[in-house]
């Protein structure tokens, strides 16, 4: 039975959990309820969910199983009368009630929801940016098809194309040429003014950031800047990802988290933030901004030693950080440190590695490429002292076990040939014979890269397919084209996922497994066991 006496909060959950969408944001839900359960408040969860710990029946002090949706909520406050609403914890679905709840004169906790909307808007948006001088890609939003040809011209192919109301990614993708968005806008888009579609300038070869902070409308900590192990354009809650960042300048990570702090203080954040940054030729650009839970959170708090949902929910109802963590800034006082502010210490000894996993073997005719659409189902975390051996350790738990001899496969688009020809080489130095298709081979040779050829799966036999279910390669690196029609490509990676062979479709993923070899050889082949209590430990040392 709940205590009525306790002043009462809702806490809007995420709703049905579907590809797309994953389990994180029950996570942020859940810590949130404890957060608030110590400051002696009646918890109320509202998600529709049975598969989730925000529905347990020991969770919240009440669980009203509802779907996420304006009329449900309302009658819901109107017969708990809470002293306020959490939207930010259930990710894009209750964000979308901030605004309606707030006209209907309920009191949301945490960030405003004219600030979600200055984030969320996009007019809105750039003009924040303008005013605090930091950069975004070229952009433009359409209606019609004209419209959208028009605009993908003025800013220059690739570009990332979207619908304006979708949720994980879905139907987002990278646009090469006019055609291809042509075929796009038949089969995925209906498009309106009511329904415009978004369209951004794919930066290539660029390095994507994520960051999640923490603020409570004057202070700023950050958890984290997470460098992504794949290219920017792979959707944030596909891609790999490593805390602290692994091949970036310290100075550029410390611009970003300057950056942050600047977004979190104009948008008078009061709770969890998530940011994400791109990074190409040195120049950082702001993809988006969320004010709210973001699905990295649970990994972020794992990583620092903080969990960051309970302290943006006491946040929401009055705390400040200054009162909730002082130790964090006792250290950084003593470190002198003013322009960025961070829950991990200075010369920290663990890295961290997110890896998440897919469901490709139930979907037998999926392409296992990553792009733009979220696709995946879980994640795993892999930690060591060195990025290489906690990639290698997150692969594993992913389900990869990255081979240490043997042949290599190599077959990428012409595109990123130039920058393959290292790894190839230094797969060979390891001890690796490089099988690779016919264009790849010829590049890899003519660049002084020992190489076999072999015929693509169209050409003849026996063919690469052949090797991979004869179980002959031990690891596959190949990246698209761009264009999305069955290929050879497309047998191949099918082959891979079949026979549990690891396989990789980004550079930036190639060159992280080429370190997690190289550094689990130099350690002899042996990985040492470490917990998060570990990281908890060497945290509140330096705390």
């Amino acid at each position: 039975m709940s205590d009525s006496q306790k002043p009462k909060v809702v806490i809007l959950g995420s709703g049905p959990n579907r590809i797309g969408q994953g389990i994180e944001f029950d996570y942020a839900c859940v810590h949130a309820i404890w957060g608030l359960q110590e400051e002696g408040f009646e918890t109320i969860m509202v998600n529709c969910n049975p598969e989730t710990v925000s529905t347990d029946y020991d969770t919240a002090d009440k669980l009203y199983f509802e779907p996420i949706v304006y009329e449900n909520v309302l009658d819901i406050i109107d017969k708990e009368k809470p002293c306020g609403v959490f939207v930010q914890f259930g990710g894009q679905t209750p964000l979308k009630l901030a605004l309606p709840l707030q006209k209907a004169k309920v009191p949301i906790l945490g960030t405003s929801p004219e600030s979600i909307d200055r984030a969320e808007d996009r007019e809105l948006f750039r003009k924040l940016l303008m005013e605090l001088g930091l950069k975004q890609p070229p952009s433009g939003t359409a209606t019609s098809l004209e419209e959208a040809l028009q605009v993908a011209e003025n800013i220059g192919y690739p570009v990332l194309v979207r619908p304006s109301y979708v949720l994980g990614g879905r139907a987002m993708r990278i646009v090469y040429d006019s055609e291809e968005l042509k075929d796009w806008l038949k089969e995925a888009v209906q498009v309106s003014n009511e329904r415009p579609i978004l369209i951004d300038k794919y930066l290539e070869n660029s390095v994507e950031l994520d960051v999640d902070a923490v603020a409570d409308g004057e202070d700023v900590l950050i958890g984290a800047v997470m460098e992504h192990i794949e290219e920017a354009g792979v959707h944030s809650g596909d891609s790999a990802a490593a805390i602290p960042t692994y091949s970036l300048p310290p100075i550029l990570v410390e611009k970003v988290k300057e950056y942050s702090k600047k977004l979190a203080l104009a948008l008078n954040v009061k709770g969890l933030i998530n940011i994400q940054f791109a990074v190409k030729n040195g120049e950082i650009f702001v993809l988006e901004v969320n004010p709210r839970s973001s699905r990295s959170v649970p990994y972020v708090s794992k990583s620092v030693g903080y969990p960051l949902a309970k302290l943006a929910a006491k946040i929401g109802i009055g705390k400040k950080l200054k009162e909730l963590v002082p130790e964090v800034f006792k250290r950084l006082k003593e470190d002198n440190i003013h322009h960025s502010s961070d829950f991990l210490p200075k010369n920290f000894s663990f890295y961290t590695v997110k890896e998440v996993v897919f469901p490709w073997n139930r979907f037998p005719e999926e392409d296992p490429v990553l792009g733009p659409e979220m696709k995946s189902t879980g994640e795993v975390m892999g930690i060591d002292k060195t990025f290489g051996l906690a990639y290698y350790k997150a692969q594993l738990a992913a389900g990869m076990r990255l081979p240490t001899e043997g042949k290599v496969f190599i077959s990428v688009a012409d595109k990123d040939k130039p920058y393959m020809v290292e790894i190839a080489r230094q797969f060979r130095q390891l001890g690796f014979e490089v099988l690779a298709t016919r264009g790849t081979y010829k590049f890899l040779k003519d660049h002084g890269v020992e190489a076999k050829v072999i015929y693509k799966y169209s050409e003849g036999r026996p063919n690469i397919v052949d090797l991979i279910l004869n179980k002959e390669i031990q690891l596959v690196i190949n990246t698209p084209s761009g264009k999305r029609e069955r290929s050879d490509a497309y047998y191949i990676r099918r082959a891979a996922i079949q026979e549990k062979i690891p396989y990789y479709t980004t550079l930036r993923a190639a060159n992280a497994v080429l370190m997690a070899i190289k550094d689990f050889k130099k350690n002899g082949g042996k990985l040492e066991v470490y917990t998060l209590q570990d990281i908890i430990e060497e945290i509140n040392k330096k705390n």
